[in-house]
């Protein structure tokens, strides 16, 4: 809506039709906190809150941009799949990783629909039903359950959670049911008998009695290749023999497209309708089908087959163009060592995020003059200043320590760090380095003055003292401890 758009404490419903009634289908924070509810008249909604306002629900819409959105979930985890009316359901096992691990996905995953101008709430459960409700019910914005935790943690949890009709959770709350503990303690017969089996089936989702199978979602323009086996398979050996058949069938159609592969999805359908998933990423396209069966294979101890596997499924979820590299007669000059390989196999065990190498920024202030980059990103030309070395190791943080030096720029006779003192044997400097006004104003005067010290064990350190030791203003006098050389 843009400008148009109501603010955020106007209530906002929308209607539609289920038969021949006019129905509140959703309700915002604002119209739930005035008394509407789902399932409520369009007519008495518009009595009870006179400043509401109402719009027509396009189911079919929603549901479109759902699938888009799960298919934009891909880049997260191999299995993932629309959870309508307003969910996402995402299967991250063996995937977490790749992202630093389950809180800082569930953060990047969050501030990116930010980004997009979606509010949106995620968490990590045991099961998905478990999960579904720890996202409505206790992530702001984000949750993340304890292994093995799941199970009680949904039990406190309001009938709501359950994803029961809505005259379903009316009826257990006229009878006096407010918590799933409540409800799983009851006699399952009388509450089936008068709510049907769905109640039951949904508890048994939510605490993990049983399983609850989905589709993933899947592209039309997607590259993929599909195996099922007369009689399911679960060795290891097998599996990974039907993983190089896979791979070579899957680079044949990447070559007929002119691509690569940069991310590959392997998907182990299991006779207990449960989905097994690797996925593995390359730092360029590839579509080389040895190298990519060896980054498939190093996974497969991760895979558990259960009572057989009858489908695997292979998938190019990122794929890219592919460059025809030229060849350099070594008559010439030496080709440069090609060590992606390498690249891949380290992101696949530790995650792409540890991978990666320090490029210099042109600041004067250490803790700015650095960043992380890919591995293998081009270099743009830019050095660090060659005058005044720079440790190879700098602390995330200057540490603050005791030192006993004559103002206004002589180096310390000792300083304390850590509990140890250091008495000082040689030391270069000082080199001065002015805050950046730029940044923000309190720099505006801001002085350090760096030294390089070598205790008498033959360490050397970098120190800095904050101020230029006669005005009081650009400094505290105080000294730090930045970084440590080899």
């Amino acid at each position: 809506m843009g400008q148009s758009a109501p603010s955020a404490e106007t209530p906002v419903i929308m209607l539609g039709r289920q038969g021949n009634r006019r129905l509140v289908l959703a309700a915002d924070a604002a119209a739930r906190a005035a008394g509407l509810r789902v399932g409520i008249p369009a007519s008495k909604a518009q009595v009870l809150v006179p400043n509401l306002q109402s719009f027509d629900l396009d189911a079919a819409g929603d549901a479109e941009a759902l699938d888009r959105m799960a298919l934009w979930s891909l880049r997260y985890a191999p299995i993932v799949a629309a959870d309508p009316p307003d969910g996402l359901i995402i299967d991250t096992t063996g995937a977490d990783h790749l992202h630093g691990g389950e809180d800082a996905m569930l953060e990047g995953l969050v501030s990116r629909m930010a980004s997009s101008g979606i509010e949106s709430r995620a968490a990590v459960a045991d099961t998905w039903g478990a999960a579904h409700a720890c996202a409505r019910f206790l992530a702001r914005p984000t949750f993340v359950a304890p292994v093995g935790q799941a199970t009680a943690i949904v039990r406190d949890l309001p009938i709501g959670a359950l994803r029961l009709p809505h005259d379903i959770v009316e009826g257990l709350l006229t009878l006096g049911f407010e918590r799933v503990r409540e409800v799983e303690a009851a006699p399952r017969a009388s509450l089936t008998l008068r709510f049907g089996p769905e109640l039951g089936r949904r508890l048994d989702q939510a605490i993990g009695r049983r399983s609850e199978p989905f589709e993933p979602a899947r592209s039309a323009e997607l590259i993929e290749v599909r195996r099922a086996f007369g009689e399911p398979i679960g060795a290891a050996e097998t599996i990974a023999r039907y993983t190089g058949k896979l791979v070579a069938t899957l680079c044949e159609a990447l070559e007929a497209k002119g691509l690569g592969a940069r991310r590959l999805d392997l998907l182990f359908h299991r006779v207990d309708n449960r989905i097994e998933a690797i996925r593995v990423g390359t730092a360029v396209p590839v579509r080389d089908a040895k190298r990519l069966t060896r980054l498939l294979t190093d996974r497969i101890e991760t895979v558990d087959p259960g009572f057989g596997i009858e489908v695997m499924t292979l998938a190019a979820t990122l794929a890219e163009p592919f460059g025809s590299k030229q060849i350099i007669s070594s008559l010439v000059e030496e080709p440069e060592p090609d060590i992606t390989d390498l690249f891949d196999v380290l992101a696949n065990r530790i995650g792409e995020q540890r991978l990666y190498r320090f490029a210099p920024v042109e600041s004067d202030v250490p803790e700015r003059s650095v960043r992380r980059i890919a591995p293998n990103a081009p270099d743009d030309g830019t050095s660090w200043p060659r005058d005044w070395p720079r440790p190879p190791r700098l602390l995330n943080h200057p540490e603050p320590i005791e030192t006993m030096a004559l103002l206004p720029d002589h180096p310390p006779v000792w300083f304390s760090w850590r509990g140890i003192r250091h008495r000082v044997a040689r030391a270069d400097g000082p080199e001065r380095v002015f805050g950046e006004w730029w940044q923000r104003d309190a720099e505006l005067i801001a002085v350090r003055d760096y030294f390089q010290v070598e205790d008498e064990s033959g360490e050397r350190f970098w120190i800095y003292r904050a101020g230029d030791g006669e005005d009081p203003g650009t400094g505290s006098y105080k000294w730090f401890l930045h970084g440590v050389f080899a």
